[in-house]
C-alpha cells in the first residue's frame, strides 16, 4: 500500500525570499551569510528533531537548545539569543518571533491547506449534485457529489460545498468560502472566506418550550444565524438559530469542534472557543474573548472584551472586560486559586491559619 502525503508539494521557497517574507536576517553559525545561504531552497516544514537538509524549522525556548545543536534542519528561525547554537550546515534566520515566523512560512508553502477543498478532487458543480434550480450560484463555485442546495440559495464566486452538505432555502453564502462534508445550513447567512468544516450544524431550532400541566409547547424559533467574515466553525460544532433576535459570530472568532452555541448568542470580533464548550441562550461575549476547553456559560450572562476563562470553567455571572476567570462557579483567578490552595491545605490536614493558631493557643494554656 502507498503512503500518500495529502497536502500537495510546495513551490520551493530560497533562503533571500523567506528571508524577505519575514524580515529575517541570514547566517550560518559564524555569522557569515556569503557562502550561498540566500540561494539555499526550502521545500518543506519539519520538528528540529525530523527536518532535514530541504525543511525549515524552528525553536523558540531553552529547553529546545538540545535539539537544536542536532538539528539536520536546512534552515533554522531563531532569536538572537540562541542563533550560536545552530549546528554547521543549517542556516540561522533570525527572527524576534520563531513560531509565528515558521507559521507564516508554512502558510505560505502550503496555502491550499488554509481552508478545505473539493473532496471529490474537481472544480465546479458535479454531476451528482442537487441543486434547485431558483438557486443562485456565481461562477467558480465547486459543488461535489451528493450536496443540496435549496431554493432561493445563493452562493458567492470560489466557495466550495462539500459531499453531502446541504444548504437549505434562502441561505446566503459569500465569496471564498469552504463548507465541509456533511454539514448543514439553515436559516443562515454567512460572509466571505467563512469555514464550516464537516459535521457543523448551522441554524436548526433553538431550543425553547414553554411548560405546562398538559406538557411542553414548542417557542417557535424565528431568527437567523449570522457568521461575519473569516469565522471558522469545528467540525461537529452546532449554532442554533435565534428565537427573536438572530444567533450571532463575529468577525475573525474561531469555534472549536464540538462546541453548542444556543439560541440568541452574540460572540464577538476574533474571539477564540474551545472544544466542548457549551454556551446557553441569550449569553453574550465581548471581542477577543477566550473561553478554554469544557467552560460551559449559562443564559443571558456577559463576559466583557478581552476577557479569559479557564478550560473547565462554569461561568454563571457577568464577567468584566479584560478579566482572568476560573473554577465552578467561575470567579477571578486570584480568588480561584485562594479556594483551592486551602482545600488542599484541608487535605493535608493542616487547616486554616485561624484554626491552627486556636490550636496552638489551647496547647499553650494546657
Amino acid at each position: 500500500m502507498s503512503d500518500p502525503f495529502f497536502h500537495s508539494a510546495p513551490v520551493p521557497l530560497t533562503l533571500a525570499e523567506i528571508a524577505a517574507l519575514l524580515g529575517a536576517q541570514i547566517g550560518y553559525a559564524s555569522g557569515d551569510a556569503s557562502a550561498g545561504a540566500p540561494a539555499v531552497r526550502i521545500s518543506g516544514v519539519a520538528s528540529l528533531e525530523e527536518a532535514g537538509p530541504g525543511d525549515i524549522a524552528f525553536m523558540d525556548g531553552a529547553r529546545h537548545v538540545p535539539a537544536l545543536r542536532e538539528t539536520r534542519a536546512g534552515a533554522c528561525l531563531v532569536t538572537e539569543r540562541f542563533a550560536d547554537h545552530v549546528p554547521e550546515g543549517t542556516v540561522a534566520l533570525r527572527v524576534a518571533k520563531p513560531h509565528a515566523a515558521f507559521v507564516a512560512v508554512t502558510r505560505h508553502l502550503y496555502a491550499a491547506s488554509l481552508r478545505p477543498g473539493s473532496m471529490f478532487g474537481h472544480f465546479g458543480i458535479a454531476a451528482g449534485a442537487v441543486v434547485h434550480p431558483q438557486a443562485r450560484i456565481e461562477a467558480e463555485v465547486t459543488v461535489d457529489p451528493g450536496a443540496v442546495i435549496g431554493t432561493g440559495a445563493e452562493i458567492g464566486s470560489g466557495t466550495v460545498i462539500a459531499a453531502g452538505a446541504v444548504i437549505g432555502p434562502g441561505v446566503r453564502i459569500g465569496r471564498n468560502c469552504s463548507i465541509g462534508a456533511g454539514a448543514t445550513l439553515q436559516h443562515a447567512l454567512l460572509g466571505d472566506r467563512v469555514i464550516v468544516h464537516p459535521g457543523a450544524r448551522i441554524g436548526q431550532d433553538g431550543f425553547g418550550y414553554v411548560g405546562s400541566a398538559s406538557g411542553h409547547a414548542k417557542i417557535p424559533q424565528i431568527a437567523r444565524v449570522i457568521l461575519q467574515d473569516d469565522v471558522e466553525i469545528g467540525a461537529s460544532t452546532t449554532i442554533d438559530r435565534g428565537g427573536l433576535r438572530d444567533t450571532v459570530i463575529g468577525e475573525g472568532s474561531k469555534i472549536d469542534n464540538l462546541v453548542q452555541i444556543a439560541h440568541n448568542v452574540v460572540i464577538g470580533r476574533h474571539c477564540i472557543i474551545v472544544s466542548q464548550t457549551g454556551i446557553a441562550g441569550s449569553a453574550t461575549l465581548g471581542d477577543f474573548v477566550m473561553l478554554g476547553g469544557q467552560v460551559g456559560v449559562i443564559g443571558h450572562v456577559r463576559i466583557g472584551d478581552g476577557a479569559r476563562i479557564a478550560a473547565t470553567s462554569n461561568v454563571k455571572d457577568d464577567v468584566p472586560p479584560g478579566a482572568e476567570w476560573g473554577g465552578s462557579p467561575a470567579k477571578p483567578m486570584r480568588d480561584w486559586f485562594r479556594e483551592v490552595m486551602a482545600v488542599q491545605r484541608l487535605g493535608r490536614g493542616e487547616g486554616s491559619s485561624s484554626a491552627r493558631r486556636g490550636a496552638a493557643g489551647e496547647q499553650q494554656g494546657q
